[in-house]
């Protein structure tokens, strides 16, 4: 599953650099597939291709938030999500509508930081 920030955010920012994934951004700040990773290009659901470098809609206007897709909870890098370890409210939070094993979370970390 990934990892969500609750909206009793206080936005001091300590999760965002703990992320090895690049995946916390601060609210309001678009993100892009290749911060932090090795993408060049992703392919969407729809079957199209998109440059990994091109700006994406933040997830959130008011509150540091993390792009799913990119969250692995820390798998590969971690024994824990850093982003929870480091947060002094205790917003960062398994999110209940993503729920992935550890074999697919280590399977998106590789494709994440892949050698092209």
């Amino acid at each position: 599953m990934a990892i969500i920030i609750t909206d009793e955010c206080i936005n001091c920012g300590a999760c965002e650099p703990e992320c090895p994934n690049t995946a916390i951004y601060e609210g309001g700040a678009s993100w892009t597939w290749a911060g932090g990773t090795k993408l060049t290009e992703v392919g969407l659901e729809d079957g199209s291709v998109i440059d990994a470098k091109l700006s994406q809609t933040p997830v959130s206007d008011e509150f540091y938030y993390i792009v799913p897709h990119k969250c692995t909870e820390c798998t590969g890098f971690h024994e824990e999500p850093q982003c929870a370890a480091v947060c002094p409210v205790d917003c960062c939070v398994d999110d209940p509508d993503i729920r992935e094993s550890l074999e697919e979370l280590q399977a998106k970390k590789e494709w994440l930081h892949a050698e092209v």
